[in-house]
């Protein structure tokens, strides 16, 4: 197949050696559920987000880390919390699945990040937690939303799905919070195939969070069935089977090793499209504040029909053509039909977040995109809009 029809797949992990290697290495230890390599795991990514191991805990998914986060903060069921439109359906899902109720605030039109004068608007007497999602790497204005937080006494659980190494004035994302919430699905920053990781400052409530996550059980099977002898085990609460396996561990202990080389290569990209669209007729991704560090997640630019003269659906279809595979991040959750029957929510109530929604594109922002795939996505993104471009 000639390098030019090769399909570029969309949010393609970066593998290498290390992590075979490792994953060869687990198997052949005989123990791929949640055993030592979880607990390495566990320990590596406390030490890079500056905080200690038992103030963390792997799960099977941010989806999870999210669920769990919200049983263990002790909300009483049907209580609101408050979270954006423009994000993935899983955030909130996993409100409703802990019994609580979703309650939406619309998100400012540059940063794509919810609005802190949105959420001070939906506060009610019954509003119990904010659900904020740092989208795409940019951080949320947390100083603002911590400041709604301690004067309405409201719990904080970050959604940092895209937020790896995100920092907000140089703190990172999701130590702000009661609880940061992280992704190592297989799109994301740092990988495991699937998997999540819960952090937070109260180490009793990430105790509680642990044992919920394996069936609210006192005791995981590398304890029961390790080496010093086998341990009897209490089930303390009714848990979730949500825990990480070491065969997952073993994928992103490496991957974690490789952070900041990983985010360093996708800046270089980040900064090649900047350069390469600053004539075209679309809005690009804002610029990060100066005491901010974006997680450079996402690179998402908006097709608006007026200025392009095409839909973005029609843009998708002539990048899938030109054999380059891309995202939508995200349409909104109102226009989904489930919330709309369950919550009678209409897309237009959230405005900024509905138009965003309808016109973005993720473009390919891999690390193990190489040079000639960086200028491949170029050249069509510059083709097709050249050629669509209304006249202006």
């Amino acid at each position: 197949m000639a390098e030019h029809d090769r399909f570029i797949v969309f949010g393609a992990p970066s593998i290498g050696e290390e992590e075979i290697a490792e994953v060869t290495a687990c198997m052949r230890s005989g123990w791929l559920g949640t055993g030592p390599r979880v607990a390495r795991f566990e320990q590596a990514f406390a030490a890079y987000k500056q905080t200690r191991a038992d103030q963390v805990a792997a799960v099977n998914s941010c989806t999870a880390a999210l669920h769990v986060s919200m049983v263990a903060a002790g909300l009483e069921p049907g209580a609101e919390v408050i979270t954006t439109p423009l994000t993935f359906c899983a955030t909130v899902n996993a409100i409703e699945h802990a019994g609580l109720t979703p309650v939406l605030a619309d998100v400012d039109p540059r940063t794509q990040n919810i609005d802190p004068d949105a959420i001070e608007a939906a506060i009610t007497p019954r509003t119990r937690a904010i659900l904020p999602v740092h989208f795409a790497g940019h951080p949320c204005a947390m100083d603002r939303i911590m400041a709604i937080a301690q004067k309405h006494e409201l719990v904080v659980i970050e959604d940092c799905a895209h937020a790896i190494e995100t920092t907000f004035r140089g703190q990172p994302a999701g130590t702000f919070g009661d609880f940061g919430c992280f992704s190592f699905y297989v799109t994301k920053n740092v990988v495991t195939g699937e998997g999540g990781m819960i952090l937070g400052g109260d180490a009793g409530r990430i105790a509680r969070a642990r044992m919920l996550a394996l069936h609210g059980m006192s005791k995981d099977a590398w304890h029961r069935f390790g080496d010093a002898g086998y341990k009897h085990y209490q089930v303390l609460e009714c848990g979730f089977k949500y825990n990480m396996m070491d065969l997952q561990a073993a994928i992103g202990l490496p991957q974690l090793a490789k952070v900041e080389d990983h985010w360093q290569r996708r800046q270089a990209i980040w900064k090649r499209y900047d350069e390469a669209f600053a004539d075209l007729p679309i809005d690009l991704p804002a610029t990060p504040e100066a005491d901010t560090r974006h997680g450079l997640h996402l690179y998402t630019v908006m097709i608006d029909e007026e200025r392009c003269g095409m839909t973005r659906d029609a843009f998708l279809d002539a990048m899938n053509a030109a054999r380059i595979g891309t995202g939508v991040h995200y349409l909104s959750v109102p226009e989904h039909p489930y919330y709309q029957q369950r919550y009678g929510w209409h897309s237009e109530q959230w405005p900024n977040a509905m138009r965003l929604g309808r016109q973005t594109v993720s473009l390919p922002l891999s690390p193990g995109l190489s040079d000639d795939d960086v200028e491949r996505v170029i050249t069509a993104v510059r083709r097709i809009l050249l050629q669509g471009a209304a006249p202006r």
